[in-house]
């Protein structure tokens, strides 16, 4: 299939390469004109704080978003009276503005140097951050007029507001920085301006058609937020990738003596067959996260499916005819130095050295690298989760630093527990005064922050209301987590039991709780069913048993060796100015459970080309230990090549200021690099030769027209069908 469809391009290139340009179009016109569905609070909730959210999006109880306007003096001693004018300037200039809905009476805090003034946003809750700014504007311009005060504001919309920027910031650097550092990696790689511009065209353009399809998929799958940022990093690498293969095998076969189309058909026989494997292995992968059932994983593995199946097709369509009709000025226009540097004849030094040890001493080689892989994955057995709250937000940011003081002085306006009750029409009294036996009982207990008195809201049929009750400690805190548990357990039962009516506790603290547990209790069912479907494609593929079992062990080994570094890096502070963070002594909780999916999916690119490689030379008749040394030497370059590609692409996400965006491209780039020097130049050679003519072993009815070996395997015979 890959060479029919290559032939066909490669001797009708203008139509593939308008029918590319057509479906292109249409995708990005399908982005304009619907746009990408973003997912809701209460889609993105799990468990029982996504039932409180349930409950309340039910009613006509809008959640309002409040910012919270904080008042200092700068000498620490604050005059009353000039704290009150301010707070009356506060509350007169916001009540004024068409984006606030109310503001409430100024509090003091309990040692009298700081009053909180509390104003609602009016409109969608969902969309405060991008009204905020407004608020923003009247908080400074008081500020000026008081320079003996400090007037600062914090809150949701504003905390949002500052993230976003700033993350948006970075990605802006970021995807304008990824196409030159690329094409930089590719000069390397070619020598020739034209092949390194031709991958980076296919992957420009994969990405582009394939958020336009992902624009139309978010109606069915909504947008949790990341997923165009997550599109544009997997589908620049693999797209590349793809194309690298692809061409590097093309260029191969022409330096033989090939025509451009007989080239062609070769690398589509070869490199497009492997391109196709990989591509359904990322795609398998990334359909781990469905069982999550988790919106935001779901969208994730949608973008990502989407991006690759795309890449795989502009691989295996418009390529062959951008190939065929370029030919021979693909190594045009050339890089003086770096074509001849690129280009020499004489054989390569550096990959054999490598495998030496592999080859000569295949048991002890394979002995030290799986220990040395286990040693640095051994930090991951302690590895600290957490979600990605104010907490963690970065203090550089000047917001996080006045929600810390603003926190500090007012607990109740940090973290909180919302308890939300349905109950039947006419009960509106009694639901009441359950809830104000609950605030009783919260009252008394030092979990609970008793600055501010918990506030009871009622909708307007009476059938619903909701308590919110403050916490005086960081959200991820065990003293949080005790008094959700306490709250949970004890106190709503207490009060809320004896209703005729359906209640859930959600809030901060309990959305980070559940969406650990969910997590937690879905990991083995996705780790089962990565790890499944990969052996049996594998299996399948090169019809061999041990083939199927030798990748998933040796893919697993690179992703937890690269969660054993994640750990050390972000749990410690040794990193902190080399990478320009804060550690928090945990990795963001969703990061290990992305990379897995999507690492071992990416790793199946280069298993799959080397092992093919392999496969070539033993269909060729060549020894185990032969094959390994032609297939692993043979595809040396362009396996470095695509891992340096990978690696500069995933390294941009690493210096960015968010610190899980920094996690994931520290976690991507430290895997990739383990995975193609240390597992394909080292582990995986020493086990295939290790194995021998068992690498190939199958039941009966897999064998098909699989080669059989002599059994001396040292004899130059060919194969036998």
């Amino acid at each position: 299939m890959t060479v029919r469809i290559a032939r066909w391009s490669a001797t009708h290139p203008w139509r593939a390469i308008g029918a590319w340009f057509t479906f292109m179009v249409l995708c990005v016109g399908a982005l304009s004109l619907a746009g990408i569905q973003q997912a809701s609070d209460v889609e993105l909730g799990v468990g029982e704080a996504g039932r409180a959210d349930q409950i309340v999006a039910g009613s006509d109880l809008e959640p309002s978003i409040t910012e919270n306007v904080l008042i200092t003096a700068e000498s620490g001693l604050l005059d009353p009276a000039t704290a009150r004018a301010a707070a009356a300037d506060v509350a007169a200039r916001m009540s004024a503005l068409p984006d606030v809905a109310g503001v409430d009476e100024a509090i003091p805090s309990g040692d009298g140097e700081s009053v909180l003034v509390p104003v609602t946003v009016a409109g969608d809750a969902e969309t405060a951050d991008e009204r905020v700014g407004a608020l923003l504007g009247v908080t400074e311009s008081i500020d000026e007029q008081y320079p003996d005060l400090t007037i600062e504001q914090a809150g949701e919309a504003s905390i949002s507001e500052a993230f976003f920027e700033l993350l948006e910031e970075d990605l802006g650097t970021i995807a304008m920085l990824s196409v030159p550092v690329t094409l930089i990696v590719l000069l390397l790689a070619f020598g020739a301006i034209l092949a390194a511009g031709v991958p980076v065209l296919l992957g420009i353009s994969s990405v582009a058609s394939a958020i336009g399809l992902y624009a139309l998929a978010s109606y069915a799958i909504p947008d949790g937020g990341t997923v165009t940022h997550l599109m544009l990093l997997i589908g620049l690498a693999v797209g590349v990738d793809y194309s690298l293969f692809y061409l590097r095998r093309e260029r191969e076969e022409r330096a033989r003596g090939r025509g451009t189309v007989e080239a062609i058909e070769i690398a589509a026989a070869t490199s497009g067959h492997s391109v196709v494997v990989s591509g359904l292995a990322v795609a398998v992968s990334m359909a781990g996260l469905y069982l999550s059932a988790d919106v935001n994983f779901s969208s994730m593995a949608t973008g990502a499916i989407l991006v690759v199946a795309v890449a795989v097709a502009g691989s295996l369509t418009v390529l062959p005819a951008l190939l065929a009709k370029l030919g021979h000025r693909i190594d045009r226009p050339r890089v003086p130095v770096l074509w001849r540097l690129t280009n020499q004849s004489r054989p390569a030094r550096f990959w054999p050295a490598v495998l030496r040890p592999a080859l000569r001493y295949p048991a002890a080689t394979l002995v030290v690298a799986v220990l040395g892989l286990l040693a640095v994955a051994a930090p991951a057995t302690d590895m600290k989760l957490s979600d990605p709250s104010e907490e963690n937000f970065s203090r550089s940011l000047p917001v996080m630093q006045t929600y810390d003081r603003l926190v500090e002085a007012f607990p109740s306006s940090g973290t909180s527990h919302m308890v939300a009750v349905e109950a039947r029409e006419g009960d509106e009294n009694v639901l009441r005064s359950a809830l104000a036996g609950l605030a009783a009982l919260t009252a008394q207990d030092s979990r609970f922050a008793h600055d501010q008195a918990p506030v009871v809201q009622v909708s307007g049929d009476g059938r619903v209301a909701t308590m919110t009750v403050g916490v005086p400690y960081p959200a991820e805190s065990a003293e949080a987590e005790a008094s959700l548990d306490v709250l949970r357990g004890d106190f709503a039962p207490r009060a809320l039991d004896g209703l005729d009516a359906e209640y859930a506790v959600g809030g901060e603290v309990a959305s980070t709780v559940d969406y650990t547990d969910n997590l937690a209790s879905k990991l083995p069912w996705i780790i089962a069913f990565v790890l499944a479907l990969a052996f049996i494609m594998m299996t399948v593929t090169f019809r061999s048993v041990v083939i199927g079992l030798t990748t998933v062990a040796v893919n697993l080994l690179s992703t937890v060796a690269a969660f054993g570094v994640l750990a050390v890096v972000f749990q410690n502070t040794w990193a902190e100015g080399l990478l320009g963070f804060t550690s928090t002594g945990s990795v963001v909780v969703w990061i290990p459970l992305f990379l897995f999916v999507i690492l071992f999916g990416l790793s199946m690119d280069y298993h799959v080309f080397v092992v093919s490689r392999i496969r070539e030379a033993v269909d060729r008749g060549l020894s185990t230990k032969d094959a390994v040394r032609n297939g692993i030497t043979g595809s040396a370059g362009v396996i470095t090549s695509a891992a340096v590609v990978m690696v500069a692409i995933f390294g941009l996400f690493a210096a960015m200021r968010v610190v899980e965006m920094k996690q994931m491209g520290v976690g991507l780039a430290v895997a990739v690099l383990i995975d193609a020097v240390i597992i394909r130049a080292v582990v995986l050679p020493s086990l295939m030769v290790l194995l021998g003519r068992a690498n190939w072993w199958a039941p009966r009815f897999l064998r098909g027209r699989v080669p059989v070996f002599p059994a001396n395997e040292d004899r130059q015979l060919k194969p036998v069908s």
